[in-house]
């Protein structure tokens, strides 16, 4: 549950300032969806979770 709560307000962080400086292009696209999910909580919310957890997994594996 922190991963989501910190993950949405990464994403409403990212949202905000993609959408302040107007390069909404793919990547912000992205963002935006993704803080869709994690604000309303849809179905779809389970598996984004589980992709989101594994990405926080590898990412300090990447190192070693």
């Amino acid at each position: 549950m922190s991963f989501s709560l910190s993950a949405l307000v990464l994403f409403g962080l990212l949202l905000a300032m993609l959408l302040r400086s107007k390069s909404v292009g793919i990547g912000g696209a992205t963002v935006a969806i993704l803080f869709g999910y994690y604000l309303s909580r849809t179905g779809a919310a389970g598996p984004i979770d589980q992709v989101m957890g594994a990405i926080a997994h590898a990412i300090p594996a990447i190192d070693k």
